[in-house]
């Protein structure tokens, strides 16, 4: 994740940038740079590491317009010429966060036409493109717009020129943005958090929103360029508290969060023609070719990315995988292999029952150990040899959503590198797979507009006290995953179950007052699947079936179909999980739960 931060005043704004990134550090700090404009030049300040060292290189830079970044490099090395903000011939400057997908094709379409890259990174292309359309004499605001015209992926930017000191340009598509009033100034900034020693009134940018600043105001565009009001909101938060920037609940905001999640997890590989072992550490090549076997350790919601894991590792890599829960694990007697590589899965990192397994696991003489984890200074990442960061941001929702899928990216990632390294992924489905991860964040944003529709079928489980969920193969641990959210937030009893075992027990249940819900994508088990469905129309049972295109559901008596996009192959279960998040927070809105701080739970469990 990365933060941005920009400001235009009738005063020196440079203090103001550096405060900022400061509180948006926890999102980055390999790098961070600053762009101001003054006397008709841009000036560019930018260091390598935390953004003490930029304060100390800009100590003296006074300017009343500028744009920061900080930064968490995972491709490359943190270096000064990755660092943000990226400049077009020392005209245009601009600052990013996301995956810009087809960033190589213009890339190649921008070298033809003079422009040369000086940096490893997507964002250039945005500023030599932006600056392309300037040229021709398009002002910044009409420049920034075709040029957004020309990107597929996520966005969030700022936009600066040097001959523009009164103008700053901000847009946003699937990151988040925000832009900070003031009395003669404003602000643009990730995270309210960022802007609060400056203002409190805030307005949340909309998917696809473009806004022209300048110190005396703002106007606001949407996707299609029509003039739009959003409106000012009074932040009540002080500096402890992560904003819901705009969201009813944090578990809403983050599971909206998730294709910047994805993205940003995903950073490492998407700007990259190819997979390297080095993703997960220095050390990684060398022990995963002493790797015949993997044990998965993890808790909840973790052990559910596990399990998915395991039908990626055993089919695309070849390589056996066992899943346990954690807290079981530490408790029994097991056979160590000292060629099996050690799994960890935690949000926090500090899950105690997982810390325990995985120092068992050390016990035991196992020696390569990694952990997948969302915060970089915890336990489990320091105790590991190696290890890979979700970059999901905060989480402060209980039930976990964006923490979840990030992780599931990361271990087929990890999948993914294994295969390679065992000789089982050629070259075409390499970058087939790239291909797929690249589109991914946006595959979701696709998703998320199930949510009306969801809402609405949610009412329909307001009375109801419990509720089967189904799933074949890859997906049963979505099924579970969904039971689980449902149980948290709404306290509606939910268990979840593959499918072909309804008629081993489960199918006693089965009546008009219990819901069934399936998870029905268009694989090769889906003819079993609607086999299975059937056993339970028979019987009366109430089915709400999330369905691929192409499965050729139809809605009637007793049988709601909502229909999902087309099948994602190997990554159906990360979209697949989004509706069922969905349903879980719509009907514990429904019927009146804390949905973020759900009774007897908590965040991270670090007792036993």
């Amino acid at each position: 994740m990365c933060g941005i931060v920009g400001a235009i005043a009738r005063r020196n704004v440079a203090p103001i940038l550096l405060q900022g990134l400061e509180r948006l550090e926890y999102r980055g700090y390999d790098s961070a740079g600053v762009a101001l404009v003054s006397d008709g030049r841009l000036s560019r300040i930018v260091s390598t590491g935390r953004v003490a060292e930029l304060r100390e290189r800009a100590a003296a830079a006074t300017s009343e317009l500028g744009i920061a970044h900080t930064r968490w490099a995972t491709h490359g090395v943190p270096s000064e010429r990755n660092a943000h903000p990226h400049m077009s011939s020392e005209h245009v400057a601009v600052v990013h966060n996301g995956i810009i997908e087809n960033y190589e094709e213009l890339r190649v379409n921008l070298t033809a036409a003079g422009y040369v890259f000086t940096s490893d990174t997507d964002t250039e292309v945005i500023a030599h493109l932006i600056h392309s359309h300037y040229a021709r004499g398009n002002g910044l605001l009409a420049a920034t717009q075709a040029a957004l015209a020309e990107l597929i992926g996520a966005y969030a930017i700022g936009v600066v020129a040097a001959d523009q000191p009164d103008l700053l340009i901000c847009a946003r598509r699937g990151s988040p943005l925000l832009l900070g009033i003031g009395e003669g100034e404003h602000f643009i900034a990730s995270d309210v958090s960022a802007l609060l020693p400056v203002t409190q009134r805030v307005v949340y940018l909309e998917e696809g929103d473009v806004a022209e600043i300048s110190a005396a105001g703002y106007r606001l565009f949407d996707t299609a360029g029509n003039p739009v009001i959003r409106p000012v909101q009074v932040s009540q938060l002080n500096d402890a508290s992560v904003s819901l920037n705009g969201y009813r609940h944090y578990m809403q905001k983050e599971i909206h969060e998730q294709p910047e999640a994805l993205a940003n997890t995903l950073e490492s590989v998407c700007n990259s023609q190819s997979l390297v072992p080095g993703i997960f550490g220095a050390e990684a090549a060398a022990a995963f070719a002493e790797v015949d076997g993997i044990l998965i350790l993890a808790c909840g919601t973790s052990h559910h990315a596990g399990m998915v894991a395991r039908y990626w590792l055993e089919e695309i890599a070849g390589i056996p995988c066992s899943v346990e829960i954690a807290s079981e694990y530490r408790y029994r007697i097991s056979v160590a292999n000292p060629r099996t590589l050690i799994v960890t899965i935690s949000q926090s990192g500090e899950t105690a029952d997982t810390l325990a397994a995985l120092n068992y696991a050390k016990s035991l003489g196992h020696q390569h150990t990694l952990a997948i984890c969302n915060v970089p200074e915890s336990a489990i990442i320091r105790q590991s040899k190696l290890r890979l960061l979700t970059r999901a941001g905060p989480e402060i929702g209980v039930a976990s959503t964006k923490a979840f899928t990030t992780q599931l990216a990361a271990l087929f990632l990890l999948t993914l590198v294994l295969a390679k390294q065992c000789g089982k992924l050629d070259a075409a489905q390499e970058q087939r797979h790239l291909h797929d991860l690249r589109h991914l964040p946006s595959a979701v944003q696709a998703v998320l507009k199930l949510e009306p529709e969801i809402a609405k079928l949610a009412e329909q489980f307001v009375n109801k006290h419990h509720a089967l969920f189904l799933g074949r193969g890859l997906h049963y641990p979505i099924a579970l995953e969904g039971a689980l959210k449902l149980k948290e937030i709404s306290y509606i009893h939910a268990e979840a179950y593959p499918a072909g075992e309804l008629k081993h027990g489960p199918l006693a249940l089965v009546d008009k007052e219990m819901p069934v819900i399936a998870v029905a994508p268009n694989d090769a088990l889906l003819e079993k699947l609607k086999s299975n469905l059937q056993e339970v129309k028979a019987r009366g049972g109430e089915l709400y079936v999330f369905a691929d295109a192409n499965t050729r559901f139809h809605s009637g008596d007793g049988f709601h179909v909502m229909q999902m996009p087309e099948h994602a192959g190997y990554l159906s279960p990360i979209l697949h999980t989004i509706p069922l998040q969905l349903l879980a927070y719509y009907v514990a809105l429904q019927k009146g739960t804390d949905v973020d701080k759900p009774r007897n739970l908590a965040k991270s469990v670090t007792v036993e």
